[in-house]
């Protein structure tokens, strides 16, 4: 079975909006259900659960009978961080998912992931247990060496730079939860489950990446959103 796991737990806060970014309405539908919308579609997606702030349950599972999502199977409270969050999406999943069985992490407000993103990053980790989504790095990287200065650059062909969806067996994915939780390992600041991989000493494998599989985070992502929402229109159109 795969599973998508979809964090959608988040305040919104940096939006300065008055309710959680992934449930801002774009052209009369709110941001989670585009994307709900592309592992409903997908025909490699079983079910999908989602990591929801609490009080806006129900509002989902509203927006899921709206918009016939009918893979939503489950729905859990988020925690305090992203990866209280994922961990909290893991645990539910204990009696209906097997070890062998493939979990696809997911920001919910990334809503233009592309068919074929997913298709790979599943594809990945049935060969080699998980997957990450990843892209070239294109811009120069400078070590600051005080404020001001610096004397040290990356060579950028050295760098990925990675999003979600990621995926990951199930029992490994149980497995290192249990595991950073219990030793506090890779689940503070920034952290998120590939980081925390590999602070638990795990390799982790590429797979294909987008451009367009941007993340909802400010005003001026949103409007890049619509720009790509139109030009789709534009494109089926013609």
């Amino acid at each position: 079975m795969n599973v998508a796991l979809i964090i959608a737990g988040g305040s919104g806060h940096r939006m300065n909006q008055d309710i959680p970014k992934q449930f801002i309405n774009i052209y009369d539908r709110p941001v989670i259900v585009y994307t709900l919308e592309a592992f409903q579609k997908h025909k490699e997606i079983d079910a999908i659960e989602v990591v929801c702030l609490d009080g806006w349950h129900d509002v989902l599972k509203a927006y899921a009978n709206q918009f016939n999502i009918t893979k939503l199977r489950w729905v859990t409270s988020g925690g305090s961080t992203g990866q209280e969050s994922i961990r909290n999406g893991v645990d539910n999943l204990k009696n209906d998912c097997e070890d062998d069985d493939i979990i696809i992490v997911h920001d919910g407000i990334r809503p233009l992931v592309d068919v074929s993103v997913l298709s790979d990053v599943i594809a990945v980790c049935r060969e080699k247990g998980n997957a990450v989504t990843a892209m070239p790095y294109n811009e120069q990287i400078f070590k600051i060496r005080d404020e001001e200065s610096t004397c040290e650059y990356i060579p950028r062909e050295t760098l990925r730079r990675v999003a979600t969806p990621q995926a990951y067996k199930y029992g490994k994915l149980r497995w290192a939860y249990e595991k950073a939780f219990t030793e506090k390992i890779g689940i503070y600041g920034s952290s998120y489950t590939n980081t925390m991989m590999v602070d638990l000493g795990e390799t982790l494998y590429f797979a294909k990446g987008s451009d367009r599989n941007i993340k909802l985070t400010t005003k001026d992502d949103l409007e890049l959103f619509k720009a790509y929402l139109k030009l789709e229109e534009n494109t089926w159109l013609k």
